[in-house]
């Protein structure tokens, strides 16, 4: 289809629920070659349109860590209007159900067996993980800063709403091609009242590495909470070092110590001694930020309104 003359794409006339039939066919039937990336909560496929443009869709896995229908919802409802150049642009979605012949207690029936799926824009760079732990690809310190006020613009704005996304880490930043970052994957994510600053759980669900102590260990879920991943992501990013937790170790702890002990502004500046000083004032004030969100007592953590304010230059560090 030729939709040049009209100045529009396929893209920008989609409906906002499509059919699986539909998805299925811009995916060559979910073919492994069109495989992008698989996660906790399914696989992304790339999708391409009949006019040649590309989107990726989400195959919302049956195991994931929340019901499919739950998830679909949270991110549908929570994504679908944001506007943003710092958040991941939702562009369609389907939860359809199509009968098959399923094995049900020794009987084959037939049963409404539901997909869900999810549509984004296209970011061919990927993710921060697989672009800042690349070591053949050495990010330059002006990229890394861009990404990291980049994030935290896009957090801001979430915070504003309020979202708590819940769910923070490199895997989850998707980079396009001007490297401008964009927060994705809101299957967590919570939509707070207005005036509502916390809430409990008992099902407390995802990254280990990034989780918030008191999320963690007492289900407690506030803004603090992405504050103490968005640390996690600003150590990464500035260091180049991965937060790798040990097996069944869903703490950070070790992490955090090892950045808090080596990484002094001696060791900055003879590490990087070819950067001006401008360059390695910021690198100490990420570094001094980073260690402020990860501080236990979510109540010492800085709000990412003092984050923005201090990444501009429009208040002391």
């Amino acid at each position: 289809m030729n939709t040049e003359g009209n100045g529009q794409s396929v893209l920008s006339t989609l409906p906002k629920e499509l059919p699986l039939d539909f998805l299925r066919t811009i995916t060559n039937q979910f073919s492994e070659d069109r495989v992008l990336g698989t996660g906790t909560f399914g696989t992304v496929y790339t999708g391409i349109m009949p006019d040649g443009q590309h989107i990726a869709v989400k195959r919302l896995a049956e195991n994931a860590p929340l019901p499919r229908d739950k998830a679909i919802t949270n991110e549908v409802q929570n994504i679908m209007a944001l506007k943003h150049d710092n958040i991941v642009k939702l562009v369609g979605f389907c939860h359809e159900g199509q009968k098959r012949v399923v094995l049900n207690n020794g009987r084959y029936i037939v049963a409404d067996v539901f997909e869900s799926l999810l549509c984004y824009e296209y970011l061919p760079k990927g993710s921060l993980l697989k672009n800042l732990f690349d070591r053949s690809n050495s990010m330059a310190w002006d990229t890394r800063f861009k990404i990291i006020k980049g994030i935290c613009n896009g957090l801001l704005f979430l915070h504003r709403i309020p979202i708590i996304h819940m769910d923070l880490k490199p895997e989850n930043i998707l980079l396009d091609d001007n490297m401008n970052p964009k927060i994705a994957d809101f299957g967590l994510s919570r939509l707070f009242g207005q005036e509502q600053t916390r809430a409990n759980t008992q099902n407390v669900v995802g990254s280990y590495g990034y989780i918030a102590p008191e999320y963690l260990y007492r289900g407690e879920i506030s803004a603090q909470s992405d504050i103490y991943s968005l640390g996690l992501l600003i150590i990464e990013t500035t260091t180049g070092e991965k937060n790798q937790p040990k097996q069944n170790e869903p703490s950070a702890r070790d992490f955090i110590e090892n950045v808090r002990q080596n990484w002094t502004d001696g060791r900055i500046a003879s590490r990087y001694s070819t950067l001006k000083a401008n360059d390695l004032q910021e690198i100490k004030v990420c570094i001094k930020i980073g260690l402020e969100c990860v501080q236990i007592d979510r109540k010492k953590r800085p709000s990412i309104e003092n984050i923005v304010q201090r990444l501009d230059g429009r208040c002391a560090n």
